[in-house]
């Protein structure tokens, strides 16, 4: 859609990156703040426990570690018009899709941290972080695919952009996850 509303592949794939980028946060945010809230009540806990909770209790479970498909399709509506709330017309499909991507990229990288036995680097140290949250310390390591918003506070401004960078990359180095899932699976 944004070709045929005259952007260019050199102008989309920006957009695209920018999108997955911006992704990473809300995945951080949603993790920490919204998965990880205090509760007090009986339907607070419930609440959580449905949202996230029952995943914490039982981590290796392989049901209960994506979104359910039909809750994201109906997610999209609300996310779709935020974007295009603050872009044009033209910018939205790219981020928007972008964004998706990054989404996709997540649920792909979770699953495979859980039942997967990486043989590279990067993956080996994405799953040891992430059950490090499961297993270790539930408070910190809230991001699945990069660590960029965990430590991002407690660096320097230099240090942050080249996490930014790393984190673009090690977006980019997800796509390897992606062929090491599909050799899994």
């Amino acid at each position: 859609m944004s070709i045929s509303r005259g952007l260019s592949l050199q102008e989309i794939v920006p957009l695209i990156a920018l999108g997955i980028f911006i992704w990473t946060l809300i995945e951080y945010t949603l993790h920490r703040f919204l998965f990880h809230i205090k509760t007090k009540s009986y339907w607070g806990n419930t609440a959580h426990y449905l949202l996230h909770g029952c995943h914490h209790k039982h981590p290796m479970d392989h049901l209960r570690l994506v979104f359910p498909p039909a809750a994201t399709a109906v997610l999209c509506f609300p996310f779709w018009n935020l974007v295009k709330l603050f872009t044009t017309p033209s910018v939205t499909p790219a981020l928007f899709g972008g964004g998706m991507l990054g989404y996709v990229m997540y649920d792909i990288t979770h699953y495979y941290l859980h039942h997967a036995h990486p043989t590279r680097a990067v993956t080996k140290n994405l799953k040891k972080y992430h059950l490090s949250h499961h297993f270790r310390i539930q408070d910190k390591g809230f991001g699945i695919t990069s660590s960029l918003w965990d430590t991002s506070n407690h660096k320097s401004s230099q240090n942050r952009a080249i996490e930014g960078i790393l984190a673009i990359q090690l977006n980019l180095k997800l796509f390897i996850i992606l062929q090491e899932f599909c050799d899994f699976i």
